[in-house]
């Protein structure tokens, strides 16, 4: 178990994962958190990274900073998405390694899995076939973290573990259209036709793909679990083990927004992966599954949402 006291590192403070590693461990107690924003510590710049380590020294890090995005994103910014999230990656787990940081939790994503994966997706299918062309560069980034997590334990016997979370929202989600995930852009869209009295919102694809979706609280509750109870060089997934297809999704999303126009789909737009469901038996044999169902994490979502337009 973490002492209350530890000292712990949350990279990405300010996104939604890293906010939301940082709520979980002060509802748990925990009050000596180190966060550094973007501006304060480029996580790209190895001299900076090494400074930083050198003189906080952390005893447990959470790797939350990444950079991330939606299928647009990333298939446009492609020399971005590798270069950047394998600095941040090798820069924090090698400094780690350097500074005797005592335990390293890295997150990957349920993307780094095979297009064509078996469903559910099992933690061994990782490298067992070819990866979803669009987010193929941000997938080689997150899979070589896991596997220098891996190496590092091998060689070094640093106790660097890692997982995959599925599709994640939340609170301090993304809502930009030309670089969120599915499940925001739906809520700004939806909530911006209501508010016009717009007569549909058009939905990129052909709504028949089917995704898993995690409500970012109960990641970081899983995050803080697997800190203080996981010790294993596999990574694992972290899901909430059903799905719902893209359809379903904007419909759940329509009536949570209370939008009543038409639903128009796009399909001269890419789907993406057909299916990603993951399979999190590892994960629930070991003592923990989620919480949140989607309709309750929608509505939650949808109040921050409205928050940050300061409606409420």
């Amino acid at each position: 178990m973490l002492n209350k006291n530890a000292k712990i590192y949350v990279a990405g403070h300010r996104g939604m994962v890293g906010s939301a590693i940082v709520r979980a461990l002060q509802n748990d107690g925990f009050s000596n958190i180190i966060t550094k924003t973007s501006k304060e510590l480029d996580l790209t710049n190895q001299a900076l990274v090494k400074e930083f380590f050198g003189a906080e020294k952390p005893q447990f890090v959470f790797v939350a900073a990444a950079k991330v995005g939606g299928i647009y994103a990333n298939n446009t910014f492609r020399a971005d998405f590798i270069y950047q999230n394998l600095m941040i990656q090798n820069n924090i787990i090698h400094e780690s390694y350097l500074n005797k940081v005592e335990k390293l939790l890295f997150l990957g994503s349920s993307c780094i899995y095979p297009k064509m994966a078996t469903q559910p997706i099992k933690e061994e299918y990782l490298l067992d076939g070819k990866l979803e062309n669009t987010n193929e560069p941000y997938a080689i980034a997150k899979i070589a973290g896991v596997k220098m997590c891996q190496a590092y334990r091998e060689q070094y016997n640093c106790n660097f573990i890692s997982a995959m979370p599925t599709n994640l929202y939340g609170k301090n989600d993304n809502y930009d259209l030309n670089n969120s995930h599915v499940l925001p852009a739906l809520i700004r869209k939806f909530h911006e036709a209501k508010m016009a009295k717009a007569p549909f919102v058009e939905i990129w694809g052909t709504g028949t793909p089917r995704r898993e979706f995690l409500y970012a609280d109960d990641l970081a509750d899983a995050c803080l679990y697997l800190m203080q109870n996981y010790n294993n060089s596999k990574a694992l997934n972290i899901g909430c083990g059903t799905d719902v297809s893209i359809k379903e999704l904007a419909e759940t999303i329509q009536k949570v927004v209370g939008y009543e126009g038409q639903l128009k789909f796009d399909t001269t737009k890419p789907d993406g992966t057909p299916r990603k469901l993951l399979d999190v038996s590892a994960l629930a044999n070991i003592g923990w599954t989620a919480k949140t169902d989607l309709i309750q994490g929608l509505t939650k979502t949808y109040i921050d949402y409205k928050n940050t337009l300061g409606m409420l």
